[in-house]
């Protein structure tokens, strides 16, 4: 361990300690000498100055809020002594930054597999998704017998995917569960899908087949289960055709400027934009330089940060599509009586994050330095390579499944506290501390952690851009090991 403490930025006023400190440990910051006044738990913060009521406490460089109380060099500064800065909607300026990313390119590849369409997936699997909640059962059903009349040999996994939407649902907040479904069976992660729909239901299969626009006929399939007679009988002839097909595909080397990555954080923690977040940003930064592309979202978890991707968009349409994407979701918080400030979880605060500015320009960190190229509302598909920001809540499993349904490969997922779910592409999880990784190996599929301790930034990307590659040419990751994968629609609208 080289240190305990960590000043991020030289602007910062308050530290972050590595470890937990106790009361009367002495350091000296910037030639100044700091004792703390209480004990200071990891990835909390310690004030390096005396603080006034309503004084901004800067990390990052930037404001995080400001203090709700008068406090002393040495204090535990946190969700208790501090307030977020954050108010409504906001007028927006754009003044473009340069962006000048020094990063060689790389003769660098994965094994994949090329789609009739010249799309790319990471994975070869079989699908069974429903258009309603109402056949979710009959899915889960098909999936499990096809998975074991042929053990799953061929294909990289059979799974069902069941959800609550498909019926009683209206305008905006129908058409975002269309969408999500429709992204799904066009994913190229899916070797063969099957779709399964009921038939009285709001999403009504032929309008949701005229929906999906030109798709392989070959390898998607669907099934009305009340224009059947068996429907357990009439799917398993339907999977097994579709898994004599999706079982003869082999991968072959494939560019890493195919490569589309999803970037994700939940259960942050006070290492979460020291660690995991910066080496996703630096790995999202030398895909991008190879042609890859990467997608941030989690747009409530950007306030606070916004004005640094603004000012990194490529023209002024895409600033403009930003700001809308920004206080089109302000004005969402703030139709329902909620303020836009209001956003760490109590998993977040025990971490060490304080207020939402904290956690916002610790989460934007994941996209690097590299300019936003394109603007994505929840549901659409990408459509330029480079950095997109995604129109989604933070909530866990909605942002991931919005990441996966634009057309991701896999979901880069940093976390200090842990979770084990995932989506319906990898979910790989990056831990942001050590102690995670140790306690939890059956979650964490990657530690970042060493970043702080004895490994440099370079070396773990180093590290990590192969095993990237690795799980893109098809090492599974613990979410698919385990069989965790599920999907979560992002609910807007009444329910009739």
């Amino acid at each position: 361990m080289k240190t305990k403490y960590l000043k991020i930025n030289p602007a910062d006023n308050v530290a972050v300690a590595i470890v937990t400190l106790p009361a009367g440990e002495t350091f000296s910051v910037d030639g100044k000498e700091i004792v703390l006044n209480e004990e200071i738990p990891a990835g909390h913060k310690f004030a390096l100055k005396d603080f006034s009521e309503g004084e901004n406490v800067i990390k990052y460089g930037y404001p995080i809020g400001h203090a709700t109380q008068a406090k002393k060099t040495g204090d535990w500064i946190n969700e208790n002594n501090i307030r977020t800065n954050l108010a409504g909607l906001l007028d927006y300026t754009y003044n473009p930054t340069e962006v000048s990313l020094d990063i060689a390119p790389k003769e660098l590849s994965f094994q994949g597999y090329r789609r009739k369409n010249g799309e790319v997936g990471i994975r070869n699997e079989i699908w069974i998704i429903p258009t309603v909640g109402c056949v979710n059962g009959i899915a889960n059903q098909l999936a499990n017998a096809l998975q074991k009349e042929t053990q799953g040999e061929g294909v990289d996994a059979i799974v069902a995917f069941p959800h609550n939407y498909g019926c009683s649902q209206l305008g905006e907040d129908h058409e975002n569960t269309k969408k999500i479904l429709r992204d799904m069976v066009l994913h190229p992660n899916a070797g063969a899908v099957l779709v399964v729909g009921l038939g009285c239901e709001n999403n009504q299969p032929d309008v949701f087949h005229d929906f999906i626009g030109a798709y392989d006929e070959d390898r998607i399939k669907f099934m009305v289960t009340q224009q059947v007679g068996d429907e357990y009988e009439e799917g398993m002839q339907i999977l097994r055709e579709l898994y004599a097909k999706a079982s003869k595909d082999v991968r072959t080397t494939v560019p890493v400027s195919e490569l589309r990555v999803g970037l994700k954080c939940g259960g942050s923690d006070g290492f979460s934009g020291i660690t995991a977040n910066p080496l996703l940003g630096v790995f999202s930064d030398f895909l991008i330089a190879q042609g890859g592309t990467s997608v941030l979202t989690e747009v409530p978890e950007m306030f606070g940060a916004e004005t640094i991707l603004m000012n990194r968009c490529e023209n002024k349409e895409l600033f403009e599509e930003t700001v809308h994407l920004i206080n089109d979701f302000k004005e969402y918080f703030l139709s329902h009586g909620e303020p836009v400030g209001e956003n760490p979880s109590p998993g977040n605060k025990a971490g060490g994050i304080s207020t939402l500015e904290e956690k916002a320009l610790g989460c934007t960190q994941k996209c690097g330095k590299s300019k936003v190229s394109g603007v994505l509302s929840y549901g659409e598909r990408l459509k330029v390579k480079g950095l997109s920001l995604l129109s989604a809540p933070g909530n866990d499993l909605v942002a991931s499944t919005a990441l996966a349904s634009c057309g991701c490969h896999m979901v880069l997922f940093t976390t200090g506290r842990g979770t084990p779910f995932g989506t319906f592409v990898p979910t790989m999880k990056i831990s942001t501390n050590s102690a995670l990784a140790q306690n939890k190996p059956g979650w964490i599929d990657f530690n970042a952690g060493v970043i702080v301790e004895d490994e440099p930034m370079e070396k773990t990307c180093e590290r990590f851009i192969d095993y990237i590659l690795r799980v893109a040419s098809g090492e599974q990751v613990n979410n698919e090991k385990k069989g965790y994968r599920e999907i979560a629609i992002f609910k807007t609208g009444v329910t009739l």
